[in-house]
């Protein structure tokens, strides 16, 4: 049952820290194999962190967030959304605060929004969770945020293939549900295996958006959000469409099976 005395409590204030180490080890676990992404002694290549770290370093290395009396295996990541005030350091050190803004009724479900902010400031982010079986509290349904995707076809697209361990990697950088690594945890919310994180799925189409748009430039990311629609398994490959129009790439992640990513929207400086 959720705990409806946590809507607008703001949480913290923590220090999160964080070493060039940490920022090679999350790239490597979004698949980077590019120098500047996973490597910090090239010749002629200055470090730089990718922006969707600071989600890394927020989302799970806080204390776990509490919704209340709920079934962790029913909880999913819905959308998720990054604003950057300034590029992502390669090190540095924090303090973020963290607050649920919004409970929606939707039915077959509850969706949690919960906001985070980085003092400084340096970024803000707001994630969605989807709590099966949890609606019918008779709520608001809350606004749609499904922007409508181009219906031209795409101006690139982008692929990468995971590999079997991708979870086991991405784990190291804090994300340690045992939803992406241990079969019997997976098997009690009706899964076949352990799924891929969201957010590493979030990370690896950031990463392929700003080496195609971009030219492999991190720092002109300024935002990214989108919403997760289905899962990935550790081995899939994934398929990114992306519209370039302006200063926006619109994108939508998908594999053999579908689409797992969609209403995809990337911020660039020009």
């Amino acid at each position: 049952m959720i705990d409806f005395d946590i809507l607008g409590v703001v949480e913290g204030p923590w220090r999160k820290s964080w070493t060039s180490d940490d920022a090679l080890r999350y790239a490597v676990g979004v698949g980077a194999g590019e120098l500047a992404f996973a490597t910090e002694n090239s010749f002629g290549v200055a470090q730089q962190a990718l922006p969707t770290m600071a989600l890394a370093l927020t989302h799970f290395t806080e204390p776990a967030q509490v919704f209340g009396d709920v079934d962790l295996t029913r909880v999913l990541h819905a959308e998720q959304s990054l604003v950057l005030h300034r590029p992502f350091p390669v090190s540095g050190s924090i303090e973020v605060r963290r607050q649920v803004t919004d409970i929606f009724d939707k039915g077959s479900g509850a969706l949690i929004v919960s906001r985070v902010d980085a003092a400084g400031p340096l970024f803000s982010a707001v994630s969605s969770a989807f709590l099966l079986g949890e609606g019918g509290f008779g709520g608001s349904r809350g606004p749609s945020s499904r922007a409508p995707m181009p219906s031209r076809p795409a101006d690139r697209r982008l692929e990468f293939a995971t590999a079997s361990n991708q979870a086991l990697i991405y784990r190291l950088s804090g994300d340690r549900n045992p939803l992406h690594s241990d079969p019997s945890f997976a098997a009690r919310g009706g899964l076949p295996r352990p799924i891929l994180h969201g957010l590493c799925t979030f990370g690896i189409t950031c990463r392929l958006l700003i080496g195609a748009f971009a030219h492999g430039d991190a720092h002109r990311v300024t935002g990214i959000s989108s919403r997760f629609t289905a899962p990935v398994f550790p081995g899939d490959t994934l398929l990114v469409d992306a519209w370039l129009d302006g200063d926006t790439v619109a994108f939508r992640t998908s594999t053999s099976a579908g689409t797992v990513i969609d209403n995809g929207r990337l911020s660039l400086l020009g």
